[in-house]
């Protein structure tokens, strides 16, 4: 049985260009990450406005666990599932790498062959936002550091408050 990132590096990617011009986007509207992999440009929104609304379908967890929800393996699975019936459907994962990031389990991409590609990608740094946010987060970090070192009036309690820093 391969493993995951073997079944990942084994996946046959299709050009960015060939799916958006499956699902009706302008190449102009696709804002590149490589050949593989893109953003859709903002004004793609304003062109697409008089054409009704699709059907949405949204995968959510409450309770992490030790191994991860599963979000994106239900997600993958699902998408596959429907397209094999014939329903025309577009997977969207907000930036799938919150738990590397935040040093819990999972790898955003998930396994076996109900999983995203590029792997690595995605579990490294996909397009960049997520430098933005663990600076962000950091930066909040050391305002916290710095106004509980100086006696701050908030009152906050560091032996009561874990506050990591991160790393994407």
């Amino acid at each position: 049985m391969p493993t995951d990132i073997e079944i990942a590096r084994n996946a046959k990617k299709r050009p960015i260009h060939e799916l958006a011009e499956a699902l009706e986007i302008d190449v102009a509207n696709l804002i590149p990450y490589g050949h593989d992999k893109a953003k859709i440009a903002g004004d793609h929104l304003a062109a697409i406005k008089s054409k009704p609304d699709g059907k949405l379908i949204l995968v959510t967890a409450v309770n992490p666990t030790p191994a991860g929800e599963g979000k994106t393996t239900t997600s993958v699975g699902l998408t596959d599932a429907m397209n094999r019936i014939g329903e025309r459907t577009l997977l969207c994962l907000r930036e799938p790498s919150l738990g590397p990031c935040f040093g819990m389990k999972g790898g955003a991409t998930g396994g076996g062959q109900a999983q995203v590609v590029p792997m690595e990608d995605i579990n490294l740094h996909f397009t960049g936002d997520f430098h933005a946010i663990t600076s962000a987060h950091n930066l909040l970090a050391a305002m916290i550091d710095n106004h509980v070192h100086w006696g701050g009036e908030s009152g906050i309690d560091p032996t009561r408050i874990s506050w990591r820093r991160v790393m994407d």
